[in-house]
């Protein structure tokens, strides 16, 4: 076994596979297996995984959301209604929170 990396000449990208070499008995001749591993970093020279496809939802291309996004995705199956009782639920958290704020800065303003 061995890494190889080949240069796709369309777009400019290295890409990493591993070589596995087996003699085929019919042809009566070596060959090899190339299974991929990854892209190759131009600037740092790692080998970033892929699956190869090219798709945006790719378990190796996945960015992190922003908080909005992870906030929209947990409310997106609620009903109105309960959407509603979220809003009050979430405006007396806020009320509470500033109330906590205000109770200490005014400790430190004693201080």
């Amino acid at each position: 076994m061995s890494i190889v990396f080949a240069k796709d000449k369309r777009s400019g990208i290295t890409y990493a596979y591993e070589s596995k070499s087996y003699w085929d008995k019919e042809k009566k001749m070596p060959r090899c297996k190339r299974t991929l591993i990854g892209r190759v970093d131009p600037e740092t020279g790692e080998i970033k995984p892929t699956d190869g496809r090219c798709r945006r939802n790719s378990p190796y291309n996945k960015t992190e959301k922003t908080p909005e996004e992870l906030i929209l995705e947990r409310l997106r199956p609620l009903k109105i209604s309960e959407l509603r009782k979220e809003a009050v639920r979430l405006e007396l958290e806020l009320r509470e929170a500033k109330e906590k704020i205000s109770e200490l800065e005014g400790r430190l303003a004693g201080m």
